[in-house]
Order: structure tokens, then sequence, then C-alpha cells
């Protein structure tokens, strides 16, 4: 393992029980980088402090002064952070054909499972309006990206046991999909809907395996921990 003792801590803009943020947590910690929080309300979202910063007005951001570069959207982060400082590839590949798929699930995950599981959570809890087309629409936008990855996954084993995105370990766009993966049910299970809306265990067994291998990590538990600006440290 690298050793980061002589790292200054990097900064995170972030929000609690928030996908986004959350990815760029976990990936902190399976690097085991230092790294410290600044906690946003939502209306300092979208004011000129923080939009010097991210001009989108959206989480996360991150400042890693160890390189003085400022970074907004997640994949990029995520991108950034492996390529400067998972030089072991502890949760990546530098090898052909491997780093190619690594990209292209990453761009899998934030063009397609972040923006729809997003719609459907929107759309279910927080549309002023009660628009059921609209409700169908992003559930069952969200059961047809579940399905890519449980047939993908059904397709694969690896020497541990599980299936993996790529190659025959865990890597970081494996956890790229895992917060948003728990976030769905919880929506649903809010909105009160049906089960056939959501029944991954037994819609989708290689994504419910998977997930639920993720999901025990110390990294994921330690991101769905953190409730207060004072906790966000490694």
């Amino acid at each position: 393992m690298a050793d980061n003792s002589n790292l200054k801590p990097i900064q995170l803009w972030w929000r609690p029980m928030v996908p986004n943020p959350a990815k760029i947590i976990i990936i902190l910690e399976e690097l085991s980088l230092p790294y410290t929080g600044t906690y946003l309300e939502l209306e300092e979202l979208k004011q000129p402090k923080y939009e010097s910063i991210n001009p989108n007005g959206r989480l996360p951001s991150i400042h890693d002064p160890n390189t003085d570069i400022t970074l907004w959207e997640s994949g990029a982060i995520i991108n950034y952070l492996i390529a400067t400082y998972d030089k072991t590839n502890k949760i990546s590949y530098d090898t052909f054909p491997e780093k190619h798929h690594l990209d292209q699930w990453s761009y899998f995950q934030t063009s397609g499972q972040g923006p729809y599981f997003g719609q459907a959570a929107w759309f279910l809890l927080y549309h002023s309006e009660q628009v059921e087309s609209a409700k169908e629409r992003y559930l069952g936008e969200t059961r047809r990206v579940a399905g890519v990855l449980d047939k993908w996954l059904g397709s694969k084993t690896s020497g541990d046991g599980n299936a993996w995105l790529v190659g025959d370990k865990i890597t970081y766009v494996d956890l790229m999909f895992v917060n948003w993966n728990a976030a769905v049910g919880m929506f649903v299970q809010m909105a009160q809907r049906p089960k056939e809306d959501w029944d991954p265990e037994t819609q989708f067994p290689h994504f419910w395996k998977w997930q639920s291998a993720m999901v025990t990590r110390p990294s994921f538990l330690k991101a769905v921990s953190l409730q207060k600006a004072e906790d966000v440290h490694l």
C-alpha cells in the first residue's frame, strides 16, 4: 500500500446521505487518503462563494492541496483520485483492455445509472406534482439499468466467489454504483410503491449479490454513517 502519511488532507465539499458525495468518500477511504469535509446547506450551493468553486452549484467538489487542483463532477474526481493515488492498482487496472473497460463502466454509471436513479427518486418523493407517467418512466429505466448490470455480472465469476464489472477483483467502477443502488430501494420504500416496482433480490439476483458484497465494505459503511461536518476525515 502506498504511504500517504505525508499528504495534506484533500478538501471535500459534501452533504450527508447524498449518493454522489458518498462516492468520493468511498474512494478516499479505499485508498487511505487523508481528507476533510466542508458541509454545505442546500441554500449555499447556488451562492457565488460556492459557484466560484463549482459553477454548476452541485455536490461534490474537491480541492487537493498536494497538487493544487480543484475539481467538480464525481466521475472526474474519481478518475483523478485513481490516476494520481492508486499507483499500486488496489482498485483499478492499468492493463489493456481492462483500463478501457473501467472507463466504459464509469461512463455508464455517470450517464446512465446516476441520472435515471436520481430522476426516479425525484419524481417519487420530491416533485411538487404527482406525475405517474414520470414515475413509471424512471422506475422502468431504473429496472433497465439494473438488468444490464445483472446480465453482465451473471456472465462473470472471480476467484473470491463474487462477480465484478471488470477483471477478477472489485474496482472503483463497482464502488461508483453502490450508493445509488442503495438509495433507490430506500426511495421506493418511502414512496410506498408496490414490491414489483423494485425487488432486486428476485428480479436481478446477480445484481443483488454484487450489491450485497459491496455494502459490507468498511468504506461504504463509513460513507453512510457520516451525518455531521466534523465526521468527515480519515
